[in-house]
Formats: C-alpha cells, structure tokens, sequence
C-alpha cells in the first residue's frame, strides 16, 4: 500500500489526538470516536490496548491507520505474532471486493512471519491458518476460491471458540463477503445477520457490528431490516469517515435521498480533513447518485466536478479502490441520468487498473452515442466492452466480466435500435434486464447507471408498447424505491394508455422527489404542468 508524507501526517495527527492521553482517558476517547472494541491476545499490556486501538479503526475499513497501529504492537511487544494476522487482515482491504494486487505479496509475508514466530496461543495460532488462506497460493487459485477456503476456516474457528466474539463478527461479515450475487434466498446473509443480531443488544458500541448488518441487509428485499443499524452505526464511530458514509448504503436501497446526500456529506467531509480521498469520493458518488434522484441536477454536477479536481491533486492515492470507479462512474451518472446523451457520448475515458471502472466510461459513452444516433462510435465502445469482459474473465474475475458483459448487451441492444433493428433491440434489451435482475450490485457503487430494466421500459415505450413498459418501470420501483427515471417513464407509459390516474399518480411523486429542485429536464416540466391541469 502506498503511503505518502501527507496521509502519513494526517493519520499521525488524528491519533496523537485521539491516544495521547492517560490509558484510561485515551481509552475513554478511542470508544467515544471510534466505538468499543476488545480482542482477546496474548501480547503484553501495552501490544495488547494497540491491537485493541487498531481493531477500532479496522471495523470501520479505516485500512491505513489500522496498519500503523499494527505495526506499533509488533513494536511493542516483538513476540506478538497476532500483530502480522492484523497487518495481513488490514491488506484485504474491503473484503467484499478482491484483494487489490499490490496487496497480495505483502500479506502473505505478513502471514508467513505471524506462522514463523509462532503465536503463544492455539487460538491466535488458528486466526493466523484461517488468514492464510485468503493469501496461500494467489497466483493460482483466484479470489473467490480462495474466500470460499476462509470462509470454511472461519465457520469452524467460529464453532470451536463460540464466546469469542471477534470470531462471530468475522464469520458473519465473511458469509457476506463470500455469498453468490445469484443467490436470491440470501441465505448466507440472513444467517450473519442472525449471528449479529442479538451481539448488538449486548454490544451497541461495537462498530463492526452495525456496519457488517448494514452490508448484510444491503439488498433490495431485505434493505428496510437494515435501517436500524443505519441510524446508529454513524453515531458510534463518528471519527471514522467510513462510518459516516456506510448508512447510504440503507437509505439509497430504500430510496431516502436526503438522508443519503447528509450521510455522504459528512463522510466526504471527514474523509477530506484525514486525506483519505478513495474514501471522499466513494462518498461523493454515492452522492451524486442521491442528488440526481432529486433532479438536484446543479449540485450533480458540481460533486462530480468535484470528484475530478480532487484526482488531480491525489492521483497516486486512488490508483484503485473507490476513488477510481467515482472518477469514472460519477460523470457518467450526470449525463445518463438527465438523458443527455451528447454529453454522454463525448465523456473522456481515463484508463484505470480497475478495468471495470474504465468500462463504466465505455458504456455511457456507448448508450450515448446509440441513442442521440451515431451507432457507428457505439460500435467502437461496445467493442471496448466486450475487450475488458474477456480480459476480466481471463483474470478469473466472473464477478465483473458478467457486469462489463451486460453493459455490453445494453449499449448493443441500443446500437440495434439505432440501426433500425426494432426487434433484434427489444429482445436483446430484454435479455440483458434479466441477466442484471439475476445477479447484485457490488458495494462499490449506489446502482448501475441506470437499471438495465428502466432502459428497457424506454426502449418499450419509444416502440409505442406502453402497457410492457409500464410494467418494466413499476418492476424497477419496486426493486429501486424512488428512482426518478422511473418514476418518470411509468408516468408518461400510463399517460400513453389513457390511464389519468396512474399518470398523475406518478407525475406526483416525481413532482415531490424534485421539490426543491430548479431543473429544466423536459419530464419534470411536463409533470408540473400535468399537475396544474
């Protein structure tokens, strides 16, 4: 992980602020800022109220920091080998995404020494074999088998020390991590939540605890079980950017705009003040996307923009991660969202390492094109996303290469439909929509650019076919509370089949999501008109 002088800085600074103090009171400090957290270890007193401190920052994926502070245990006490599990636990980054890359040899290293020095204990001894596992063999076995392996070690080291808590929370947040995107029981989700569920009322301090049920309720048929922990997760950590932005992830499942856009304002605003700047513009996407659903298209606007200049300044610090899919999918997000699609065409690719960033760019780009008529430069792009699906693939990364791959099928559907193809776009639209609807989106983004089943209820209701599309954008609504678009393509489908009431209906709650909005976008105006009548 790339460090530099200024993060290095910032973070020296917000811990001498936080651990400066007399134990008792440092303590008293680390809980209030960061929440409660105790990990049994065998290390002396010293290592051991550190690995505790770095334990805090490390529920609430404060990477950097949990690393320094790991590191300091092994300095304090050099027989404590729990330290490099900790180190190796702090390079996993988010857990629910592969290991980025430039981690993988550092933590296997970390884990090789942790088994060398030999931990005091069998239990640190079988933390240690279960980390191994996410690291052993990277260069041949890929992400997801390697995650599956953990979580089989997780679930018995759960089993084998059911009193340690550390152990419960860890194999819950793995059922998550490693659950399938196709699974629509959520069975794995459920049973972490029922891990988690009753350890919150014996411990409401535990930062990990809330934020790990927010990402096990992070799903659209079960989000509103979520809510609870959304409310309270900020309020435990409050110094942990991380914490300030995790509730969005509740409130845009159950399209709570406002209580988004807070969420990541303050995020962003405590990401910035400790130079984590992946962490401001993960929360700056988040936001954006939030923004748009109130037609607050200026405020869009300006947060992407942000997103941008806050790049320039910090290029080595988002190489990868959140940062990167921000920097592409936000002003994406600008010009899909409004339906402008010259600006979406014309959008400037930045290559990324993270390849399905870029091919965020490419498909907005591509549905871009197709849809204001230039089928030919939706061609190229679609041919760039068809490029980074196999080169996904070819990673081992089926994750991505399926999503890259349904981008594909959109924008293709659309090329069709520019080049006349009428029902060769339909139902290659309708295959993609299911295709999208079979598997979840990753915690990395607030939603697609726009649902591939709310493009096809576009697609529907330019072909005249109101009735299927209506029935395409309620599906939406039911799946994306409070959607805009949505909203706005079941007003104007029920408007086509002469159903007065549905249309105003419709046109209402588009009328209200935009309440304080001042935008021009051409539906909004029919709405408020529609209404007056």
């Amino acid at each position: 992980m790339i460090r530099s002088g200024a993060r290095t800085a910032a973070l020296a600074a917000t811990l001498s602020g936080l651990c400066l103090a007399a134990p008792a009171r440092a303590q008293d400090d680390q809980t209030a800022q960061l929440g409660a957290v105790h990990f049994e270890t065998s290390c002396n007193e010293t290592a051991a109220r550190r690995f505790d401190r770095a334990m805090r920052y490390q529920h609430s994926f404060w990477y950097a920091a949990a690393r320094e502070i790991y590191e300091e245990t092994a300095k304090a006490d050099p027989d404590c080998a729990i330290a490099y599990w900790g180190v190796a636990l702090s390079l996993l980054n988010n857990p629910h995404n592969a290991i980025p890359s430039v981690n993988l040899a550092p933590g296997l290293a970390a884990i090789r020494k942790a088994k060398a020095m030999g931990a005091r204990t069998e239990r640190e001894r079988d933390y240690i074999d279960a980390m191994e596992l996410m690291y052993k063999d990277y260069e041949t076995l890929d992400h997801r088998a390697r995650i599956g392996a953990y979580l089989k070690a997780m679930e018995a080291l759960a089993a084998k020390y059911p009193k340690d808590d550390e152990a419960q929370i860890y194999y819950a947040i793995t059922l998550n991590a490693s659950a399938s995107p196709q699974d629509k029981t959520y069975a794995q989700q459920l049973k972490g939540a029922a891990i988690l569920e009753p350890m919150w009322k014996r411990l409401p301090q535990h930062p990990g605890i809330a934020h790990y049920l927010i990402h096990l309720y992070d799903y659209p048929a079960m989000a509103d079980k979520g809510l609870g922990a959304a409310r309270k997760y900020a309020s435990i950590a409050p110094a942990a950017p991380h914490a300030q932005h995790m509730p969005s992830h509740i409130f845009t499942r159950v399209g709570a705009w406002r209580d988004s856009i807070a969420s990541n304002l303050a995020s962003a605003k405590a990401a910035r003040e400790t130079k984590e700047f992946g962490e401001q513009m993960h929360a700056t996407d988040y936001m954006v996307y939030a923004y748009l659903q109130l037609a607050r298209d200026d405020l869009a606007r300006a947060a992407a923009a942000d997103q941008v200049a806050t790049w320039e300044r910090t290029k080595a610090l988002n190489a990868t991660g959140g940062g990167a899919y921000a920097l592409a999918a936000s002003p994406a997000r600008v010009a899909v969202e409004r339906g402008d699609w010259k600006e979406a065409a014309g959008l400037e690719v930045r290559d990324s390492p993270m390849r399905y960033a870029t091919a965020i760019t490419y498909f907005a780009r591509a549905l871009g094109a197709a849809r204001s008529g230039n089928p030919a430069a939706a061609k190229t792009d679609v041919e760039n996303l068809a490029k980074i699906s196999a080169e996904l693939a070819a990673a081992k990364d089926a994750y991505w290469s399926q999503i890259v791959d349904i981008q594909r099928q959109v924008a293709s559907a659309w090329t069709s439909l520019a080049e006349g193809r009428k029902d060769e776009a339909l139902a290659a639209m309708s295959a993609a929509a299911d295709a999208e609807d079979r598997t979840e989106k990753a915690p990395v983004t607030p939603g697609p650019l726009a649902p591939a089943r709310e493009l096809y209820g576009d697609m529907l209701l330019e072909q005249g076919q109101a009735k299927e599309a209506l029935a395409a954008f309620e599906a939406v609504l039911k799946k994306e509370p409070n959607r805009f678009n949505a909203f706005a393509g079941a007003a104007k489908s029920a408007e086509q089949l002469g159903d007065a009431g549905k249309a105003k209906l419709y046109y209402g709650k588009l009328v209200e999501l935009a309440i304080d909005s001042k935008s021009d976008r051409p539906v909004l105006v029919a709405a408020r008109a529609a209404l007056a009548k």
